[in-house]
């Protein structure tokens, strides 16, 4: 008794390979499964193909896949944002002061456009301020930012 697979034995694990994606969330069985349904699509005008040669085939295909997953596509996925980093995001803006600090009362600083949210911030400086000023924030002390002129 030989074992063969026929064409719709690599369709059918595709499916179960792509649809097991679901519940595992890592994006990587995907290729396995794409390659799988790929070699039962072979196998339709090439059915004399061996059970050897389709299992290659199909690591072939796998190979290729996660490889070119891993090098071009995932890359794209990378958020390269700074949205949740809110030190990163306030570091270096620039910004004009609408009311400088006094003794232990904050300031008041405007941004062009707003950062994480807001036009204005309060700032603390040990630089002696004037409206007007450009500053450049140079730390984030609580929810006010440490400036220095520009």
């Amino acid at each position: 008794m030989e074992f063969a697979l026929l064409y719709w034995h690599w369709i059918v694990l595709g499916i179960a390979l792509t649809l097991s994606e679901i519940f595992i969330g890592s994006f990587f069985i995907f290729w396995f499964g794409v390659s799988a349904i790929l070699v039962g699509l072979i196998l339709l005008p090439f059915p004399a193909i061996s059970v050897a040669a389709q299992v290659v085939i199909w690591a072939l295909l796998s190979g290729a896949f996660a490889l070119a997953w891993f090098k071009y596509l995932k890359p794209l996925s990378i958020d390269r944002t700074k949205a949740g980093l809110s030190k990163e995001a306030l570091l270096g803006q620039i910004g004009q002061v609408i009311s400088p600090p006094n003794g232990d009362k904050r300031g008041m600083i405007r941004f062009p456009a707003p950062v994480l949210g807001s036009d204005e911030w309060l700032i603390i400086s040990d630089d002696s301020l004037e409206v007007g000023d450009r500053v450049s924030v140079a730390e984030l002390s609580g929810n006010s930012l440490i400036v220095r002129k520009a």
